[in-house]
């Protein structure tokens, strides 16, 4: 059981060693531990082999004196008076292994030691002799000149008892008479280890706290080791132990620190009265602490807490440190020895003065400077303060003592130890300190600002003072210290931020955290005093910076601290009489501030110095003045270099406007109006960066948001809203400058280059903007609408057009990928996220946090900001969310999808409220027009956003009293606004929701009404609503054709009950409205059913596109949507065909309504692009004239319509590859610039036309299109698709199997697998052998089919493969109905087929409208076969650059041995007689004249190959030559072999000259 426990025990003390060696000791400990180690009795005399130690704790030297104080072993008595060492059997060196713990009396003296005795145990009990005997005895004295004594020893060991009085000495001292072992030598080794509370075990330590303690009790002289210290001598010692103290060990310093402080600050409160004079050590206290605090916090780096503060230090100041009391008590006698360490071991002890008897010196030292001598109060007034004053020990009342203990002095010396404030003293010596001291004081500032946060708090909570007025709490030369020491570090910031950066940041917090204390317990004036002081040191050097972000970001760290505050919003002054409800946690006397904040009335001010950062607003609202202003120069685009801070900057204004909202103090509207008011110049802030905030509309809009005002003019407009505080900031002055300096710390760049701020900084930025237009004064905002400009409300309603983009509720899904999102990414990319957004790694970022929510800024435990704490803590940013739980269950994202709906219609309703405002402001100006355009625009925006049932049923309210109040807006004016809101009305009439549906209905059918009472017709919303019912169907996913239909009946209902206009010719109108697009849903239904059969839908499109042949706008609208449909599928070429008939329509109208030589004239201009375009001609009879109401409307029936139309197909064109097309796009387009003198838009023209060019050269050889197949649909499965022929046009390289399994995959789902069958081969299809009841599909690749005639023109690969209308495809096949058979019954069957339209076309597969057919017989077969191989040869040899084994690839097919038989066997088979038909002579004769070729081209291919082989390819070319030979031999009679009859009429034959005859013929053939 020992030897298992023992380890175990062992591990535990080892443990409680370690836990002290970095703990504060607040617990009583008071333990030795011994381990003998080893003894070496080799050399002793006599009988001593089994041997073991008893160890005794002895208080005096006879042998009953050992006291029970060693701690027992299990199942023994808790304590014994002697423990053993087990025995080793047989050795006179043994080595021991126990510990033996031992309770330390608290007391000890001289005679207090530790005895060891050492006995030989026999193993065999002789009779009359004892099992032990002694056999050596040796001892430790425990104390040493008043030390403890711990250790490793080596004594010597005696073999007789000591002698008397043997404790007081060591064994090391030769005792007369007395015997040794081995000469007095060292054989016993034993350590000796303490661990107490009591004994510091450090010289210096012991030194200071026994000179402390000879002060405390008056008992001098003083003895320090050998030393004696006399009363005359202590000042130096005393400032000498002080100095010393940095040389003491760490783990004493640890232990006994709050101790240590709680001495030295005494010291400094208290100055020591020594041989009658006043000494005053608060300079030595001061560096001493100095020194020791920024020793701990170098060396125990692992022990500080979350904001970089060393945890013991926080610890003291929150929990240990008290103002010392300010009366003398009388002294506690205590006992001598080690300084009366019993006193200074509690922790709670009060301090306590010496009085001194010799006081014969009637000047003091000055409280704010050591070196000027001053008057001390009489003693009556201090008797007077003491009794008067709150004592800090309030568990009795202690007036009797105090009075006693005061006259007790009086009577001695005539007067009281001077008394000083602890606050002060640390002001002035942190003031007048320098070098190394000052270096870290600057370390560490947070300890001493903190130390004198709560000195200042307790010295007015035990004076009473928290009542008085704040001027008056603190005398001025403390706050003269404190300004200079607020200056002093703040220069030191300043100068120092580039070299000691972390060193710099804490600094800089620390003084921030200070200030934001100051504000709760002094002066409020004085204290912004010290932040413009701050402010100024900042601004002076930014001047000097090139790179001035650090600073900035200091400075914005600074601000946002101080602005921390709970009284932020009173310290604003905001302008009203208003007094909010107390402080939930309220500061120390915040009371005094509650009604001298709300002093301003809000008629006293002119609008316009509310909404800027005008002085009268920077001084009323001094700290907001200063947020605001940083905001307005970090946004500003010329501040270059700032561009890192714009987030930092933003999240300040966006936390402190959380904390107001979440603030129950101001949760009442009215309170909330005025604190927003001090926001009011946030809004033109954030009107100055329009143009710079995330585009949000880019995904709803491919242009993004709808720019009232062209860039260019933001910087034209004169006045800008911030000019002044941009000036202001960069001086650091609330004094304004009137001129802005030409640059903000660097040269301003010419043509401005806008930094887009990130997607989370804008959605910040909006909120703020948000939270201010809801909570102002509504008629304060209408006021100042009224006094802004045009430029400046459509910039305003560019904002919430943004907003309204930004805060679109997204749904449940995308938080569901987020969040899957989220889930992949690693910890790492976790902790590095949260390491970047906090800054560089260091205390720095934990010291901004520090101390928020914690209890150690209020002595009644409740914090000074506990609402505003939430803010500053990271867990409750945004960014938190995301990465601190990796993975979020249902029920979360489901939260998050709610909160997110939420704050979606909460948006949206501001942004309502706010039009409504505008609308109410413009609507009695001159310039309404253009503003109330503006206004619907974002009403529409919103209306095509996601939106909630709760706002759409406002959204139509407001939108159907701005119809009815303006109607020529819509109806003259905003023509493509009106197209707009019918598109969002009938959008929301599909609605699934009941509600959303009748307010669309109504304000669909006011639409109506309003638009006939203007001109008895309704011809644009008519025309309006069926061309957004078509782009509706077109390309919506979600679209609900039944519901739409209820919202039509109740629109007929509406009509037919509409008793105003029931006797004209309206409901009629409306009737036939209805109807119309009830045609229109009908087609839609199908197009739902073929919504998974591309091709079927395009025709469907196609189909409704040609119904509306005379009604330009829709055929457009249907042109586009089949331009969206061919893009989602990356159909771009036949996306660019959609394009440029919808331009060649538009052109064919515009050229009838304008008449300009530039435009093109209509649909011929266009047909270089494609043949196909001119069926968009409007020469039919029925064509309608483009002057009628509500014809043409449309935005691309326009000039600048027609070029986007234009530069869209262009862009098509490039990305199918046909740039060829793109430079015929161009030739239209180009004119219409050169008209315009558009030298920009030419400019990029031609370099997208170069662009083009270079692709066609670099592409040469790699460009591919399209593959070509024919498709026929056989069976009544297919419907209207029954014995059709299509050309389909598949993407490049598409195999046949590839359309194949397409098409059967796609048709077998949709009527079954086993019912759909493929006709493998491609001849005719006889329908009498098909099954009824089985759909068939025949797929045969085509190939683009010219005439001869053609090729002329048809010269590049885009020539062959563009403006397609022919393709061909061939068939082999016998007599005898087999496919293949020998070479003289081979016949083939050529199929070309003639398409409807030219490809690429709007559609992907065309009609065939024509077929034809072509036989030919083996010998046209043959001739064929023979000229395809002949072209092979002569490519391949001519081929640049030369490629040897595609040429001998095609030679050794040519003359290789193996396929002899081929090339021969044709020969053979159809040359070897002259056939005996006429009609097949020409025939013979070319497939000869073919075989000549055929051999001639072999033998340039071998040539080349000759020039081209290498030596180890010799072999093989004799071989491909030896072959060609024998080809040649054996062709050669039959090449001869001419048919006569087609000489006769060329050329006489002679009979006797055959050579000439075939001279002759050679000559022909040349």
């Amino acid at each position: 059981l020992v030897h298992h426990l023992f380890p175990r025990i062992l591990l535990y003390k080892k443990e409680l060693i370690y836990i002290h060696n970095h703990v504060y000791y607040c617990l009583h400990r008071n333990l030795l531990y011994i381990y003998p180690q080893s003894l070496n009795f080799a050399n002793r005399q006599g009988s001593a082999r089994n041997i073991t130690v008893k160890v005794q704790f002895m208080y005096g030297e006879d042998p009953s004196n050992a006291m029970p104080v060693i701690f027992g072993k299990s199942s023994c008595s808790e304590f014994s008076k002697e423990a053993y060492t087990a025995v080793v059997y047989h050795n006179r060196s043994p080595d021991f292994h126990e510990e033996i713990k031992v309770k330390l009396p608290a007391t000890l003296t001289d005679h207090h030691h530790l005895l060891f005795t050492f006995y030989h145990v026999s193993c065999q009990q002789k009779q009359n002799t004892p099992l032990e005997t002694p056999v050596g005895y040796t001892w430790i004295p425990m104390l040493q000149n008043g030390r403890l004594k711990t250790g490793q020893f080596c004594l010597p060991v005696s073999l007789e008892k000591p002698p008397q009085a043997y404790s007081v000495l060591s064994p090391e001292v030769p005792l007369p008479g007395m015997k040794w072992v081995d000469n007095h030598k060292g054989v016993f080794n034993v350590e000796v280890v303490a661990v107490s509370s009591i004994h510091t075990q450090d010289p210096y330590l012991d030194k200071f706290f026994a000179l402390v303690n000879a002060l405390d009790e008056h008992m001098f002289p003083v003895r320090i080791g050998d030393m004696r210290i006399m009363e005359n001598n202590l000042e130096n010692e005393l400032k000498s132990s002080i100095s010393a103290l940095n040389s003491s060990q760490l783990e004493p310093v640890v232990r006994f620190l709050h101790l240590l402080l709680d001495k030295l600050i005494l010291l400094v409160v208290r100055p020591p009265v020594i041989a009658g004079q006043i000494v005053n050590l608060g300079q030595a206290s001061f560096e001493a602490m100095a020194s020791i605090i920024n020793r701990l916090h170098k060396n125990l780096e692992g022990n500080h807490d979350q904001h970089g503060r060393n945890s013991l230090l926080s610890s003291y100041i929150y929990y240990v440190f008290r103002l010392p009391n300010t009366y003398p008590n009388s002294p506690s006698p205590g006992p001598g020895g080690l300084g009366g360490s019993v006193h200074y071991a509690t922790m709670a002890r009060s301090a306590v003065r010496p009085a001194s008897l010799n006081l014969n010196r009637s000047r003091s030292l000055s409280n704010s400077n050591p070196d000027i001598s001053g008057t001390p109060t009489s003693p009556d007034d201090e008797v007077r303060s003491i009794i008067g004053s709150k004592a800090m020990d309030r568990s009795c009342n202690r007036m009797s003592s105090h009075t006693e203990t005061s006259s007790f002095l009086q009577t001695l010396t005539g007067r009281l130890p001077t008394k000083k404030l602890f606050h002060e003293e640390l002001a002035l010596q942190w003031v007048v300190c320098s070098g190394s001291v000052r270096e870290s004081a600057l370390q560490q500032a947070w300890f001493f600002f903190e130390l004198m946060v709560k000195s200042m708090v307790h010295h007015l909570y035990f004076n009473d003072k928290l009542d008085a007025p704040r001027k008056s709490r603190f005398p001025e030369r403390f706050m003269d210290d404190i300004a200079a020491l607020v200056s002093t570090i703040a220069s030191d910031i300043v100068s120092r931020f580039q070299k000691d950066t972390e060193m710099v940041e804490r600094l800089n917090t620390s003084l921030a955290f200070f200030l934001n204390d100051l504000l709760s317990v002094m002066d409020r004036g004085f204290v912004f005093s010290l932040i413009k002081t701050c402010y100024k040191q900042v601004s002076s050097k930014l001047y000097s910076l090139p790179n001035p972000s650090v600073l900035v970001s200091l400075r914005l760290d600074f601000l946002r601290i101080v602005c921390s505050h709970e009284h932020y919003v009173t310290l604003n002054l905001p302008c009203s009489l208003l007094t909010p409800p107390a402080s939930p946690s309220p500061s120390v006397s915040s009371a005094t501030s509650q009604s001298s904040g709300f002093s301003t009335n809000v008629q006293d001010q002119k609008i316009a110095n509310m909404f800027e950062l005008s002085v009268p607003f920077r001084q009323q609202h001094y700290l907001a003045g200063l947020v605001l202003t940083e905001l307005a120069v970090i946004l500003d685009p010329d501040a270059e270099g700032l561009f890192g801070l714009h987030k930092k900057v933003i999240n300040m204004v966006h936390n402190l406007l959380s904390s107001h909202d979440s603030d129950p103090r101001y949760s009442d509207p009215q309170t909330k109006a005025r604190v927003a008011m001090l926001y009011l110049p946030l809004i033109g802030i954030i009107m100055e960066t329009v143009p710079q905030l995330y585009d949000f509309t880019e995904t709803h809009n491919q242009r993004g948001r709808p720019i009232c005002i062209a860039p260019d003019d933001y910087e034209s407009e004169s006045g800008s809203m911030i000019s002044q505080t941009v000036a202001m900031a960069i001086a650091g002055t609330s004094v304004p400058q009137l001129t802005r300096p030409g640059s903000f710390l660097l040269t301003s760049s010419s043509g401005r280059q806008h930094t887009t701020f990130s997607a989370e900084s804008s959605r910040s930025l909006l909120i703020c903007l948000l939270w201010v237009l809801k909570n102002a004064d509504e008629t304060v905002l209408q006021k100042w609408f009224t006094d802004l400009s045009v430029l400046q409300l459509n910039r305003l309603l560019d904002l919430l057009y943004l907003c309204v983009s930004c805060f679109e509720y997204k749904g449940k899904k995308v938080f569901e990928r987020m969040n899957s999102l989220t889930f992949k990414k690693s910890k790492d990319m976790r902790a590095k996220l949260e390491e970047a957004i906090l800054g560089s790694i260091g205390a720095r970022q934990e010291m901004v946090r520090r101390s928020r929510g914690q209890l150690e800024r209020s002595p009644s435990g409740s914090a000074f900001g506990s609402q505003e704490n939430l803010r500053w803590r990271k867990d409750m940013t945004h960014w938190r969310q995301n990465t601190e739980k990796l993975d979020k269950s249902r029920a979360e994202i489901e939260h998050e999808a709610l909160i997110d709906g939420n704050l979606a219609t909460e948006a949206n309703l501001i942004i309502l409220d706010t039009l409504e405002i505008v609308v109410q402001t413009v609507s009695v100006t001159e310039s309404k027009e253009s503003i109330l355009g503006g206004v619907l625009k974002v009403l529409l925006h919103s209306m095509a956003c996601n939106q909630s049932a709760v706002y759409l049923q406002h959204c139509f309210a407001t939108q159907r009293a701005l119809v009815s109040k303006f109607p020529e807006l819509l109806f003259e004016e905003e023509t493509e606004q009106c197209a707009d809101l019918c598109l969002r009305l009938l959008r929301h009439c599909s609605s699934s929701i009941g509600t959303i549906r009748s307010h669309a209905s109504a304000s669909l059918y006011l639409l109506m009404r309003q638009n006939f009472e203007i001109g008895n017709n309704f011809a644009r919303v008519k025309m309006q609503v069926t061309m957004s019912l078509s782009s509706l169907v077109g390309t919506s996913q979600n679209f609900n054709e039944e519901f739409l239909r209820r919202s039509l009946k109740t629109i007929l209902t509406y009509a037919e009950e509409d008793l105003e206009l029931r006797e004209t010719t309206f409901p009629d109108q409306v009737q036939d409205l209805v109807f119309n697009l009830h045609m229109i849903l009908s087609d839609t239904v199908k197009m739902k059913e073929h919504q998974e059969d591309p091709e079927m839908l395009i025709d469907l499109m196609y189909r409704i596109a040609k119904g509306y042949q005379t009604s330009p706008d829709l055929r457009l609208t249907w042109l586009q949507n089949m331009a969206g449909k061919h893009s989602e599928r990356s159909n771009h070429a036949e996306a660019a065909q959609c394009l440029v008939h919808s331009a060649a329509l538009v052109a064919e109208y515009l050229s009838m309504l304008e008449d300009r030589k530039y435009l093109p004239v209509g649909c011929v201009t266009f047909q270089n692009i494609s043949s196909n375009v001119l069926e968009e001609s409007a020469v039919s009879d029925d064509v309608v004239s483009p002057d009628e109401e509500g014809i043409c409307s449309g935005k691309y029936f326009t000039e600048s319509g027609l070029v986007g139309l234009l530069e869209q197909a262009a862009a098509s064109f490039s990305m199918a590859g046909m740039y060829e097309a793109v430079n015929e796009v161009y030739k239209v387009l180009i004119p219409i610039h050169e008209a315009n003198r558009d030298a920009k838009k030419l400019s990029t023209i031609h370099g997208k036309l170069q662009e083009a060019f270079s692709k066609i050269v670099h592409q040469d050889g790699k460009r591919m299109f399209g593959t070509y197949f024919r498709v026929g649909f056989y069976g009544t499965k297919f419907g209207d698709l029954d014995e059709q022929e299509f050309v389909y046009k598949e993407p490049a390289i598409t195999k046949l199997a590839e359309i194949s399994h397409r098409l059967e995959g796609f048709y077998g789902e949709r009527f079954g697998e086993d019912v759909v069958e493929v006709i493998k081969d491609s001849n005719p299809v006889d329908k009498c052998k098909l099954g009824p009841n089985k759909a068939y599909i025949q797929i045969t690749y085509v190939e683009p089919y010219f005439d001869t005639y053609e090729m002329k023109d048809r010269i590049t690969y885009f020539d062959k493969n563009y403006n397609l209308r022919r393709f061909m495809y061939c068939t082999p096949f016998t007599l005898d109905g087999r496919a293949h058979g020998d070479l003289h019954e081979q016949f083939k069957r050529k199929t070309i087929l003639t398409t409807s339209h030219a490809f690429p076309y709007i559609k992907t597969r065309v009609n065939v409208t024509h077929k034809e057919e072509i036989i030919l017989t083996p010998i046209e077969v043959a001739i064929e076969d023979m000229q395809k191989k002949t072209q092979e040869l002569a490519f391949a040899t001519h081929q640049d650059p030369a490629d040897p084994k595609m040429l001998q690839m095609v030679l050794q097919g040519s003359v290789g041995t193996t396929v002899n038989q081929g090339p021969l066997e044709v020969a053979q088979v159809f040359l070897s007689e002259i056939p005996s038909d006429p009609k097949l002579f020409r025939h013979h004769n070319k497939l000869r004249l073919c075989f000549k070729d055929f051999t001639k081209r072999c033998e340039d291919a071998l040539r080349k190959n000759k020039s081209l082989i290498g030596p180890d390819q010799k072999e093989y070319q004799r071989e491909l030559e030896r072959n060609y030979h024998r080809l040649k031999e054996a062709l050669q009679p039959l090449i001869n072999r001419k048919i006569p009859q087609l000489y006769k009429a060329v050329l006489p034959v002679t009979c006797h000259r055959d050579s000439f005859s075939r001279m002759s013929l050679r000559k022909m053939d040349l």
